[in-house]
């Protein structure tokens, strides 16, 4: 059982979870108006940190990302007592980690790389294991929870420090104003009246421990899910098909009459919101109070997930239900019960459930009860089919071609052997490399395709991230005497896209993630997939390390992993 002994939250609102509670009760939001900043030369609402607090909370030698995260982990680990040691890990959730660094000058692009930015957060708190950064968009936070739950269920570690942290910049907000998903004004969950997000800077961290604890105010994490919508890569399924799957899999054999609360995404945007409603709704789960936190906090990214929860877990132990803050009139479908106000409740579990660009969606339940939890065993895997790409080798389980092209390879092996999917030409490098080469291993299976398959997951790792497209997007808002943000070109410096595509191509609504290592690590990759087969639903995994820097520079080795 993974039991969450201690948490912490940083945002404008306050530097502890105590605090950070108390200005939410008060209904204090950390929403500002801003008629504009350096680089972003439009209006807009968003919850950041005051110069002030960023001058307190910088560490000297780190960046402000990485400061938020080593403070809000120390913060952590002050109000427990845990050895760290070759049994901890470390997990970091983030989007885009110190992209607000990419084109600086005197900054290499190596700055930037999450990976390399986890492992100097490792090393400021002591841990000596190589982290993980989970890099799957909006449900970051609770796909690195579920990740802890599982790597501890394993016994593979006793204590996993989850940290989720992520900075707003003009690279993040411009992105989502070309996306036309940002409200100037504060934003209004579930509200007929709603239109769009506000955008928030944050660091949250709970720490997990496998050590059976008899403490009563404990939290537990029960159970946690990613499915996939296999839909659209911005646009959520419009039945919720992802969200809904992802709840039927927390609740089964729960009693949903215990549950305090759905804890949502809520972004305020038109789209989410109906999405989340009718998810609820089909679930059977619409007489639940329903909150979303947005209004307090605006959407902190790769922290959300993390913060929400813990959040939601601290008013529950106060007995109350918070209320969502700018929401008045229901404007969603599906009857679901929404109140801004705070409520009481003496109810001790609650849902979280989010969603993500690249068709991904994540629950999971939270309880005060204890759970004995079956031994599992590390899993055998059997490797099915194994592929090794280059722009000059071509291997499919062990029968090699060399590539003898002068043209660009990748396009290459798209006409010769795939030549039917026009949408591969509005990707980016990474996607295109991680299309063409699922596109060749699948056909090593000899099975139906294209149709849906709730079987199998597809989890990709790399070190480099998107730093190719970072640079893409960044010269699309390098002048703003010539200020053009490319939403096609923002939304693919989110790694976790490739994944969105893979699974939209095959039908897979399993369970999606991507992965960034500071270096390749077979042995953490392994663990991690030995993880996810703990999902009783995922039967097959579509797995591959995916590195692209270019056209002319990249590697990939993509496995199909069968229980």
């Amino acid at each position: 059982m993974a039991t969450i002994i201690a948490n912490n939250i940083i945002s404008p609102l306050g530097f502890t979870t105590e605090a950070n509670y108390e200005a939410v009760i008060k209904g204090k939001t950390a929403l500002c108006h801003y008629d504009s900043i350096e680089g972003v030369p439009f209006p807009f609402t968003a919850a950041l940190f005051s110069e002030e607090q960023k001058n307190t909370l910088l560490i000297e030698g780190y960046t402000m990302f990485e400061s938020l995260a080593i403070h809000s982990i120390k913060s952590a680990l002050s109000n427990c007592t845990i050895l760290i040691d070759k049994r901890t890990a470390l997990i970091i959730s983030s989007t885009k980690s110190n992209v607000e660094l990419l084109g600086n000058k005197g900054e290499a692009d190596n700055v930037v790389n999450p990976g390399v930015a986890a492992r100097k957060i490792a090393q400021a708190i002591g841990i000596c294991t190589m982290p993980i950064v989970v890099c799957n968009a909006c449900i970051s936070g609770v796909s690195a929870i579920i990740l802890g739950e599982r790597l501890l269920k394993l016994e593979l570690y006793d204590h996993i420090i989850v940290c989720g942290v992520d900075r707003q910049s003009p690279f993040i907000i411009s992105g989502f104003y070309s996306l036309k998903a940002l409200s100037e004004e504060p934003c209004k969950p579930f509200d007929i009246e709603r239109i769009g997000l506000n955008l928030g800077e944050s660091a949250a961290t709970i720490i997990l421990s496998r050590t059976l604890k008899e403490d009563k105010n404990l939290w537990h994490i029960r159970k946690g899910a990613t499915r996939n919508d296999a839909f659209h890569i911005t646009n959520p399924s419009p039945q919720g098909d992802g969200c809904y799957e992802s709840i039927m899999s927390v609740t089964r054999n729960i009693d949903i009459n215990s549950l305090a609360l759905i804890n949502a995404h809520g972004t305020a945007t038109m789209y989410n919101d109906q999405m989340e409603a009718k998810a609820i709704k089909r679930a059977g789960l619409s007489h639940l109070s329903v909150n979303a936190l947005k209004g307090y906090f605006g959407h902190t990214m790769g922290t959300a997930g993390i913060l929400e929860t813990i959040l939601t877990m601290h008013s529950i132990d106060k007995g109350i239900v918070l209320g969502t803050k700018g929401f008045e009139e229901i404007g969603v479908s599906g009857g679901i019960n929404v109140h801004s106000n705070n409520i009481l409740t003496q109810k001790s579990n609650f849902i979280k459930i989010i969603s993500g660009f690249g068709g991904c969606n994540a629950a999971i339940h939270l309880s005060h009860e204890e759970k004995t939890d079956l031994k599992f065993n590390v899993l055998n895997m059997n490797v099915a089919h194994k592929l090794y790409l280059t722009p000059r080798i071509l291997e499919v389980d062990n029968v090699k071609q060399e590539i003898e092209t002068k043209s660009n390879t990748l396009n290459w092996l798209y006409k010769n052997k795939i030549g039917n999917y026009p949408k591969y030409y509005k990707m980016d490098g990474l996607a295109r490399l991680g299309f063409i080469a699922s596109e060749i291993i699948l056909t090593q299976e000899n099975q139906e395709r294209f149709i849906r398959n709730e079987k199998r997951a597809v989890i990709l790792f790399n070190k480099s991230g998107t730093i190719h497209a970072d640079k893409e997007y960044l010269e699309t808002i390098s002048d703003t005497d010539n200020y053009f943000p490319s939403p096609s070109e923002f939304v693919y410096t989110l790694p976790n896209i490739v994944n969105g595509e893979i699974a939209i191509r095959n039908g897979y609504c399993g369970e999606t993630c991507f992965y960034i290592l500071p270096e390749k690590n077979t042995e953490i990759i392994t663990r991690i997939l030995q993880a996810s087969f703990l999902d009783e639903n995922i039967e097959t995994i579509l797995a591959g390390w995916i590195e692209y820097h270019s056209d002319e520079n990249f590697e990939t080795e993509m496995y199909i992993i069968n229980k």
